[in-house]
């Protein structure tokens, strides 16, 4: 290998920090290159969802866990957006690579299989920091909704991201084509993201539906940074941290094992 020298020791220590904010920049180039798409786009969607809901039944309808409905409503679209674009920046950059036939540029260099992983879920976790500041200011400065709990609305925010783009990494590695890629991102992303308490208090579900929501990790992190937001929740911001910790280190785990194995990366 080109980073293990004669005494069996890596050439770049035991952690090679220029490669990996090598890749990192390149997958926060990717998606800055074209920020109107990734960027601006989330800014103008989130902006629809809120004057839809706003025009349609937001004045009509009473508040929501004693806050107005348009304020329990938009910490859960802000958390939409950042899981929905941490995901796709990874799931994008790393199926892309292997449609086309590059991947061997980022399997190549010497970069261990955990370096790799923190690289490109380090560009996910940009991407869904700088979609989260955007709506944050529009949050606070067009609907004067200010943050209640900032640590816990920073704690879910990183973790959300965190936990999408290593999910991403895992839909794309498993993808063979960008059909399979699209397939995932329609019948399992969207519906968690859009089912996970983001328009509604799961107070307001069937038992057996609640029950399942309890089990959802994507419940935790919008239920999170809407008590950082606001100051509600449908529960304990400590179990949903423990939660998603615990989803974000399996998921990161399975990354990292075929990663390091090449499952349906290598040729």
């Amino acid at each position: 290998m080109a980073d293990i020298t004669t005494m069996g020791t890596r050439r770049f220590g035991r952690f090679n920090w220029l490669g990996t904010w090598t890749l990192t920049q390149r997958e926060v180039m990717r998606f800055l290159n074209v920020w109107v798409q990734t960027l601006g786009a989330p800014l103008v969607t989130a902006g629809l969802f809120l004057a839809v809901f706003s025009l349609a039944i937001g004045r009509a309808r009473p508040d929501v866990m004693g806050v107005p409905f348009l304020h329990f409503l938009a910490p859960g679209i802000l958390m939409m957006s950042v899981i929905q674009n941490a995901f796709a920046n990874t799931s994008s950059s790393l199926v892309s690579a292997k449609v086309t036939g590059n991947i061997i540029d980022t399997l190549m260099p010497p970069l261990s299989p955990f370096e790799i992983l923190v690289g490109y879920i380090a560009g996910g976790v940009a991407r869904g920091m700088f979609v989260a500041i955007a709506i944050g200011l529009v949050l606070i400065f067009v609907l004067g909704i200010g943050l209640a709990h900032p640590f816990w609305a920073l704690t879910f925010a990183l973790l959300g991201a965190a936990f999408m783009a290593s999910l991403g990494l895992v839909a794309a590695t498993f993808a063979q084509k960008f059909d399979q890629m699209a397939a995932i991102t329609n019948f399992i992303i969207t519906p968690l993201s859009f089912l996970s308490g983001t328009f509604y208090s799961i107070e307001i579900l069937p038992p057996a539906l609640e029950t399942i929501t309890r089990f959802n990790p994507v419940f935790y992190l919008i239920d999170g940074v809407r008590y950082g937001t606001i100051g509600v929740s449908d529960s304990s911001p400590w179990l949903g941290l423990a939660v998603c910790l615990v989803a974000t280190g399996l998921v990161m785990a399975i990354c990292w094992h075929w990663l390091r194995t090449g499952y349906r990366l290598k040729p």
